[in-house]
């Protein structure tokens, strides 16, 4: 498991931007279980919609993404530095069941599928309510940047 505090020292990502609360089961090299908490406060639901705030497709892909991050971080052995960025590589079959409202709790389950030559390849699905939400095959890779 994970907290906050564990959390934002492994990802560089801030608000409004950071989508995981807490990590509540850790596989090394295998799987993650975290969860973001969807609240009316988000940013993103002042325009997505007004009249029916909706959390952005994009954004329980980021979630998932940002999890499995903090996955590849544990095969890695090792939390990238400032240079190091970590990147999406690709994004397959990505299919949203349900909409996810504000005072959901959005669980994201991401097993690591394989790993060569530094792309990691991850099956993501979140659940709301222990119904499906949202899944989509993740491809991730770290780079050094300038």
């Amino acid at each position: 498991m994970m907290d906050i505090h564990q959390i934002l020292k492994k990802l560089p990502h801030r608000y409004p931007f950071l989508l995981v609360d807490r990590v509540l089961e850790l596989e090394p090299g295998k799987r993650i279980k975290a969860l973001k908490n969807v609240t009316m406060n988000e940013p993103f639901f002042e325009g997505h919609f007004p009249h029916r705030p909706v959390m952005p497709g994009v954004l329980m892909l980021e979630a998932m993404a940002q999890a499995a991050a903090l996955l590849a971080f544990e095969v890695v052995g090792s939390v990238p530095d400032e240079k190091s960025v970590y990147y999406f590589a690709g994004i397959d079959a990505a299919r949203f069941k349900r909409p996810v409202e504000p005072g959901d709790q959005l669980i994201m389950d991401v097993t690591l599928e394989r790993m060569k030559a530094g792309i990691f390849k991850f099956k993501g699905v979140c659940t709301v309510d222990g119904k499906m939400v949202c899944e989509a095959e993740l491809m991730c890779t770290m780079r050094t940047v300038a």
